[in-house]
């Protein structure tokens, strides 16, 4: 691998390990702190479960061996991301059981902030998950005709 992909890749770690810090902090600043206060305990659990997940794919990301991540880290990140911008929505929008608090609330400062990290985040697993299967399909046609050619 190039010093140019490799320098890249280890920048896109970096960023996606940031990114997925970034939407854990927002959601313990969102919820009061640490333990935190949300109610309904359903939306509590959520923020713990994300903010968990959120801290464990940026350890996985960092700590990897490989040059490139394996695609569930890049699944898991896309999840990071993507849960919070349903719940964003969904808690904004037509609201949540029990939970009205933010109902048309779509600007406030640390949700919007927690959009952006998100939508950035997002649009960077995705395009690494579509990434690795262009090249797994290039590899895959690329071994078909070598072995084609040797018969």
């Amino acid at each position: 691998m190039s010093t140019s992909k490799t320098g890249r890749s280890s920048l896109a770690r970096r960023v996606a390990a940031t990114l997925c810090l970034a939407v854990a902090w927002i959601h313990v600043q969102d919820q009061g702190g640490f333990p935190g206060n949300k109610t309904p305990g359903y939306v509590g659990a959520g923020y713990y479960l994300l903010e968990a997940a959120g801290v464990l794919c940026a350890l996985l990301i960092l700590t990897g061996s490989r040059i490139r991540m394996h695609p569930f880290e890049w699944l898991l990140t896309a999840g990071v991301a993507a849960g919070p911008l349903v719940g964003y929505i969904l808690s904004r929008g037509p609201g949540l059981p029990g939970y009205s608090d933010d109902r048309g609330n779509w600007t406030e400062p640390l949700g919007l902030a927690s959009v952006v990290v998100e939508a950035v985040l997002l649009t960077m697993a995705l395009t690494a998950i579509l990434s690795a299967r262009r090249a797994a399909t290039v590899a895959d046609e690329y071994r078909e005709s070598v072995g084609a050619g040797a018969r």
